[in-house]
């Protein structure tokens, strides 16, 4: 089962809108204690992502145990509850630090030439979104799924809410997206992309990763690089107490447009390990990345 193939049911939009409701009303705490008995029963009906998650936790050197899948669900159902809180304008960027300064200074230093941020699916990207919005007059682009564009849009829409946020399908990007970002991009704009999707509709390619040949999309790293502008690696990983740390990774493209490419995905994979081995229950793709 492909990524594409198995819809993210508890991020759903009317399960979002009915959330946001509890969490008017009775606040946060109550929505994560809802949130971990919906995800208990979820999680003893999800066969096929409790065999992806029991065998991805096998390869990072962790226990398949009941325990620890569960867990690695929780992470992903209460992440779901900060993503709610950025969407709605309500996440404090006090609770955001970052790994390292002197990387935070330099992107900083880079915002203003527009900038191709390459996420992944470890950790929560909606947190760098928070620290961008905090940026003045900067528009952030983000490329997903053509169900999550919807969600996002519909979402913000019934909060009646205006955000400096615009959403592309990334099934749908062809000649004139790619002449609109770069446009985009020379005024300033933000970029995001995720890297650690195949597409069953694009070229993909295969990398090591934790001990594993897998597949990454070349297209992601063929986008960023006809950008010409500058390209980090982003992950943001809840350390505790739904407190943020953002790690970057500034790639430097030199060589022919192949190599850079090829360099750019063993380097974002590199990135992406050290951090799934720092964070394992924050890795979340539920369908067997590792087939």
């Amino acid at each position: 089962m492909k990524w594409y193939q198995l819809k993210e049911q508890a991020a759903g939009e009317k399960r979002l809108i009915l959330l946001w409701h509890i969490y008017k009303i009775f606040g946060k705490k109550a929505v994560k204690i809802i949130v971990f008995f919906v995800t208990l029963f979820a999680y003893l009906g999800a066969k096929e992502p409790k065999r992806c998650s029991k065998k991805y936790l096998s390869v990072v050197g962790l226990e398949p145990t009941f325990a620890n899948s569960l867990k690695h669900f929780l992470a992903y159902s209460y992440s779901l509850i900060d993503r709610m809180e950025v969407f709605a304008g309500l996440y404090d960027p006090e609770k955001i630090t970052f790994d390292n300064e002197q990387d935070k200074t330099q992107l900083e230093n880079d915002l203003d030439k527009g900038v191709f941020f390459i996420c992944s699916h470890v950790g929560n990207i909606e947190i760098m979104r928070a620290f961008l919005l905090n940026s003045p007059q900067k528009h952030v682009n983000i490329f997903l799924s053509k169900e999550q564009c919807k969600i996002f849009n519909n979402f913000v829409k019934h909060l009646q809410i205006k955000t400096p946020i615009t959403t592309y399908p990334v099934e749908d990007i062809n000649i004139e997206t790619s002449i609109e970002i770069k446009d985009k991009i020379s005024n300033g704009d933000i970029v995001i992309m995720a890297g650690d999707r195949i597409s069953k509709n694009s070229k993909n390619s295969f990398v090591e990763f934790l001990g594993h040949k897998v597949q990454l999309p070349l297209g992601t790293f063929k986008f960023a690089h006809m950008m010409e502008c500058p390209i980090y690696f982003v992950c943001a990983l809840n350390n505790k107490d739904d407190r943020y740390k953002i790690y970057l990774n500034k790639f430097n493209c030199n060589g022919t447009k192949q190599e850079v490419v090829h360099s750019m995905q063993a380097e974002y994979a590199k990135f992406l390990e050290k951090l799934t081995l720092t964070y394992p229950f924050q890795f979340f793709h539920f369908y067997d990345f590792f087939e």
